[in-house]
């Protein structure tokens, strides 16, 4: 089968092959878990206590959870999970995570990204076409409005605005470079939530019949809503803009992203 004959899942159509309830429990109870775990901790007394102590004992209860949950739920489910709670405590994702925001148009929401100190942002051009409505949410505020700036449908992205000096952001790399299962970093607003960081590796490039140019290929557990996500290189800069999947037949169902050289070049021209 030749590469544009494969059929491209966009927009809310990003999944992988498992149910959004048991990944929406999950999240829900991790989420729930560690927000008891805070609430634990301020009611204790203030006394000198190693960090890294605190987070292995809860790292050690978690799997030890999770071994068990593999008879109630997919194992992709708990591997998402697990994968995603060991990178929120990574400082590097941490900080990454601080220029993540999530696009909401009134009909579905997207993921987007800060790409300057005075709020530029690319997202995918097809998470705010039919838009009812755009506003944003950053890391710890929201909504706030953003101006459309320009749109490249030709590759699926969108350069958006949003006010205000000094956010935080992250670097565009100067060219899309890597290494056949380079390992990227990937940050989003998967099944309704926000900040969720996952993993995943660059398996190469091919053609597509939904974009202009190549496309490269992610194997990386990629769901609905994020559309717009950056992948991010071990050197902390992006190199593509997740925008789609594709069932491949030696893969299964991977991630399709824009690189960013196909960016400059519209940007370029415009």
């Amino acid at each position: 089968m030749s590469d544009n004959q494969h059929k491209d899942i966009i927009d809310k159509d990003l999944y992988e092959d498992l149910d959004e309830d048991e990944m929406r429990e999950l999240i829900e109870e991790e989420r729930a878990r560690k927000k008891q775990e805070e609430l634990e901790e301020e009611k204790k007394p203030k006394r000198p206590f190693p960090k890294w102590v605190f987070w292995l004992i809860a790292f050690l209860l978690f799997f030890n959870i999770a071994a068990a949950l593999p008879s109630i739920f997919s194992l992709p489910a708990i591997d998402f999970i697990r994968t995603s709670a060991e990178l929120m405590l990574d400082e590097d994702v941490q900080e990454y995570r601080e220029s993540i925001v999530t696009v909401d148009t009134g009909v579905s929401t997207g993921t987007g990204f800060i790409i300057s100190e005075d709020g530029y942002m690319l997202t995918n051009q097809h998470v705010i076409d039919d838009r009812e409505q755009l506003w944003i949410y950053l890391a710890d505020e929201g909504p706030v409005d953003a101006t459309i700036v320009e749109e490249y449908p030709e590759i699926d992205l969108a350069l958006l605005q949003i006010e205000g000096d000094g956010h935080p952001y992250l670097e565009l790399a100067e060219e899309t470079s890597y290494l056949p299962q380079e390992p990227f970093y990937f940050i989003g607003s998967p099944l309704g939530f926000s900040g969720i960081a996952n993993q995943g590796e660059i398996i190469g490039e091919a053609s597509s019949s939904s974009v202009e140019g190549s496309v490269l290929l992610l194997d990386a557990p990629i769901y609905r809503g994020n559309s717009g996500s950056p992948v991010i290189n071990q050197d902390g800069e992006v190199i593509a803009v997740i925008y789609a999947t594709r069932q491949d037949e030696e893969h299964g169902r991977i991630g399709l992203s824009i690189p960013i050289d196909s960016y400059y070049l519209k940007s370029e021209n415009e």
